[in-house]
């Protein structure tokens, strides 16, 4: 009897060793764990390069599909003596066309004088003013201290003021020095060192006589009085007829002649 416990003692031991070598041989051969997979990673995106800077100055054009009758440079009328700087460009056009401020800016000035007629000025970056004068009506939207944008009408064409014909007289200035408009006028400056400043402080120093077609009635006086040619006392000789030359509108220095005694045609429309 004590041996059949024995035995059954002895075979339950060797199975639980059998088991257990089993079950150790099982977990041996099981799969390794498959490795993670590698996550996609989506490309980078490439850098977007930042806008440029907007231009400090974009100068448009006052009167746009006109083109500047008188320019920038020393200048006579015919009632002067001197010739004298005509410190901005004269734009011929209908009456009534309206006037376009040519950049971004602030009105500074708006009124009316007794030589430039109705007028605006309108401050810009840099410290450039724009100036637009003998206009036939201002806009009731410029007014001192009014915000305009580039385009934005300012007025309309006229001949208010000493002025022989419908235009607009525009400028250009800096610290109250004149530069000549169409060195701007057209043009983007993307810095304030691209500002054609000393260019546009230039000028000839050839007079250009204007060649006019109406004669203001406040200057008709000054072309016959200093002007005109005293009868002798002694003798009843005619007055002489006066003879004015003018230069061309351009610089090439051409040469152009017309009489007094009766107006010739109008080359352009200028102001005193």
């Amino acid at each position: 009897m004590r041996h059949f416990w024995l035995e059954a003692a002895l075979a339950a031991g060797v199975t639980l060793t059998a088991v257990t070598a089993a079950y150790a041989a099982g977990a041996d051969l099981s799969p390794p764990p498959s490795a993670p997979r590698p996550q996609a990673v989506a490309p980078a995106a490439a850098p977007v390069a930042p806008p440029p800077p907007p231009a400090v100055f974009e100068c448009g054009e006052p009167v746009p599909g006109h083109e500047v009758n008188s320019p920038f440079g020393l200048r006579r009328m015919p009632w002067e003596k001197h010739g004298r700087l005509h410190e901005g460009v004269d734009i011929a056009a209908p009456v009534g066309m309206p006037v376009l401020a040519v950049a971004d800016g602030v009105v500074t000035r708006a009124g009316n004088s007794p030589s430039y007629g109705r007028f605006v000025e309108v401050k810009h970056a840099e410290g450039l003013v724009s100036f637009y004068a003998h206009l036939g009506r201002i806009d009731p939207h410029a007014k001192p201290g009014a915000a305009v944008q580039r385009g934005r009408a300012i007025g309309k064409i006229g001949s208010s003021g000493t002025s022989t014909g419908p235009h607009v007289h525009f400028e250009i200035r800096q610290d109250e020095r004149p530069l000549n408009p169409v060195a701007f006028i057209g043009r983007e400056f993307a810095t304030a060192e691209d500002l054609p400043l000393r260019t546009a402080a230039r000028y000839s120093q050839r007079v250009r006589v204007a060649q006019v077609s109406f004669v203001p009635e406040t200057k008709r006086a000054l072309m016959e009085g200093p002007r005109k040619v005293e009868k002798a006392e002694a003798e009843d000789r005619p007055r002489a007829t006066l003879t004015f030359t003018a230069k061309s509108a351009d610089t090439s220095g051409v040469e152009a002649t017309a009489t007094a005694s009766a107006p010739g045609p109008m080359v352009v429309p200028t102001a005193g």
